[in-house]
């Protein structure tokens, strides 16, 4: 056996898949996902107030999502702290109150993407601040590319999202794409795991980041089409977003075991 083989082998087990023997276990396992996720949009420093949600679809009950206490800060959230709420905005289970806005805005996009088991909005600098562009990224470095013909606009801005039928525009701006940017807000990006969706935010925070960087060097120069289609299908895909979540889960339930709790 060559070392390559090896190599490629040790990589891949190291972040196999899990399997799941109950409804229960799923539950619980992404449920620490969601909170090892909350902690790491903490860390990224991406809290602003009381803004900001990632949401988990109930793998039974699908019309039901688990999302973050109203009022919590990011880098103080467990699993045991997150609270479900159902299809009319009412907390199901857990000791908190949710945030209207998380209702009316993550409701709608999953509701509009059945495929969809999580999604990520928050208030980051660099998101909120390209989003004031109105335009969509272009493919300028290969992380970028990931978000090639995957994103849209949402080109309104009516104030805070309270409104369930913005929450509806939103999803629709959104279509079959892994993100949208919210013009004047931010971003918010979905993936068929709490990984994906999570990797997805923090990988297009920096894609903002390097975009206004390089405008404002002036050193604009995107990938060909081609090219950059070509790396979309490389880097872009489900799959991608939840192994490169991995590295970040690992170090963060390392670093503070507790928000397994």
């Amino acid at each position: 056996m060559t070392n390559e083989k090896v190599v490629g082998k040790g990589i891949r087990d190291y972040i196999k898949q899990p399997v799941f023997n109950s409804v229960a276990e799923e539950r619980q396992h992404n449920k620490q996902k969601l909170a090892a996720a909350f902690r790491l949009f903490g860390k990224f420093g991406f809290s602003e107030g009381v803004a900001g949600h990632i949401t988990y679809r109930d793998p039974e009950l699908t019309d039901h999502l688990w999302v973050n206490p109203y009022g919590m800060h990011f880098k103080d959230i467990k699993a045991s702290d997150l609270v479900l709420v159902n299809n009319l905005g009412e907390v199901v289970e857990g000791k908190y109150s949710v945030h209207k806005s998380a209702f009316a805005i993550h409701s709608a996009v999953h509701e509009a993407r059945p495929d969809v088991v999580a999604s990520a909005h928050a208030h980051s600098v660099y998101g909120k601040t390209w989003s004031v562009s109105g335009r969509l990224l272009d493919p300028l470095t290969q992380d970028a590319c990931a978000f090639y013909n995957d994103h849209s606009i949402f080109d309104e801005y009516k104030g805070v999202a309270l409104d369930e039928d913005e929450g509806v525009r939103i999803g629709k701006a959104l279509g079959q794409n892994k993100a949208v940017i919210l013009r004047s807000h931010g971003l918010l990006t979905v993936g068929q795991s709490v990984d994906s969706a999570a990797f997805w935010f923090i990988t297009m925070e920096r894609s903002c980041q390097s975009q206004l960087l390089a405008e404002s060097a002036g050193i604009v120069n995107p990938i060909k089409t081609q090219d950059a289609a070509h790396t979309a299908s490389q880097v872009g895909r489900e799959i991608d977003g939840w192994e490169s979540f991995q590295p970040l889960w690992q170090r963060i339930i390392k670093e503070e075991p507790e928000l397994l709790e």
